[in-house]
């Protein structure tokens, strides 16, 4: 299975999941009287749309090359996930705003098999997290983690709401207030967690220097080929799931233009063989004297 294929797979697990779950979240808060499960829907119908813009977001960004676009299409993915960082921020300012509101209205106590409904999701939700988190770090996929990572939160969201329905039925009247303070918590860790996935895809727009592992890999593949000296600059952009290059290879000063313009090639062909993750490699030679 292509890298692509794997992203989109988890992507369509994303959303099935979400839909579910969103559904689930909205009855059992509607009739739990749990505005604390509310507000956890509200956050899963945002992720049902932020999992359509990833799966739009790792289809566009795989297209090929054309003229118009020598490098491909990568960087759609860092423009999906700030999309996506959008609609967290958009559920966060909500369910803090109801939150806020309902904490200075007057309301019945949660109902207590509403701790079993989200004692359910967050295993589900965590599970979830994992595997799509997996597949992101199999693929690359700078989009594919800021959907995993919404798992996460909606599963922090969900031991908040545990939290705060477990202290209103244990202290009883006077603290039905504690689901909706669950609620607000929740929407600032969402917020916290928005800025950690804006931040790595910041970066890729900006063509932040974060590779150095991968620095490391392809100087070392570099040495395997035969007429390479030693490297010296080695530029690293991401763009979706692939990485372009830009590599100062150092030769023999007394070989032949023809000499050196094929142990490019050769550099090129064995790195990106070795690195399947490559895309687009720039071999510039250097003369060792």
């Amino acid at each position: 299975m292509s890298k692509e294929q794997t992203a989109i797979k988890a992507t369509y697990f994303s959303i099935v999941g979400n839909i579910c779950l969103a559904i689930i979240k909205g009855l059992a808060g509607f009739f739990g009287n749990s505005y604390a499960l509310v507000a956890d829907a509200i956050e899963s119908t945002t992720d049902i749309f932020s999992s359509f813009l990833v799966l739009f977001g790792i289809k566009y960004s795989n297209k090929p090359a054309d003229e118009n676009h020598p490098y491909g299409h990568g960087r759609a993915e860092p423009l999906i996930t700030f999309l996506v960082v959008g609609f967290l921020i958009t559920s966060a300012t909500i369910i803090a705003y109801e939150s806020i509101d309902n904490i200075g209205t007057p309301h019945e106590l949660p109902e207590s098999w509403t701790l079993y409904v989200l004692g359910a999701i967050i295993i589900w939700k965590e599970y979830s997290f994992r595997i799509v988190m997996k597949r992101s770090k199999e693929t690359n996929s700078s989009s594919l983690r800021a959907d995993a990572w919404h798992h996460r939160s909606d599963a922090i969201t969900s031991v908040a709401a545990f939290l705060g329905i477990s202290i209103a039925l244990i202290l009883g009247k006077g603290y039905e207030s504690a689901d909706d303070w669950a609620a607000l918590f929740a929407s600032g860790f969402i917020l916290y967690n928005s800025y950690l996935i804006f931040r790595p895809a910041l970066g890729e727009i900006m063509d932040e220097h974060l590779n150095d592992d991968l620095v490391d890999e392809i100087r070392k593949v570099s040495f395997q080929v035969e007429g390479i000296i030693d490297t010296e600059k080695c530029f690293i952009r991401k763009a979706g799931m692939q990485y372009h290059v830009d590599l100062h290879a150092i030769v023999d000063a007394n070989i032949s233009v023809r000499e050196g313009h094929d142990l490019a090639h050769k550099l090129k062909d064995t790195l990106r063989q070795e690195i399947p993750e490559l895309g687009h490699v720039l071999i510039h030679v250097e003369p060792n004297s």
